[in-house]
């Protein structure tokens, strides 16, 4: 199992434009990822309304995690990274 936990940089947190390239990403990876905040539940990375109620505003720290190996190491990160960033930028 990989894990990653990264804080939200984008202003509206994991929320419209920025939850809907988060997910759009997720799906073009085509890895198994899950999220969560803190220890509470986990919900697939590919699923919007998942993504969505987790409630996850800037700053809040969420956690990935996939399977082991290179695909799925390399998932959690392109995820993190991208959640790292301030999605609400006008060049996303």
């Amino acid at each position: 199992m990989v894990e990653r936990t990264v804080a939200v940089a984008s202003r509206t947190g994991l929320h419209a434009r920025p939850a809907k390239l988060f997910v759009q990403e997720a799906q073009r990876l085509g890895v198994p990822v899950k999220v969560r905040v803190g220890s509470g539940k986990e919900v697939p990375a590919t699923s919007m309304l998942g993504v969505l109620s987790l409630g996850a505003v800037r700053g809040t720290e969420v956690t990935l995690s996939a399977a082991g190996g290179p695909e799925g190491e390399a998932a959690v990160e392109a995820l993190a990274a991208l959640l790292a960033r301030d999605l609400d930028a006008s060049d996303g």
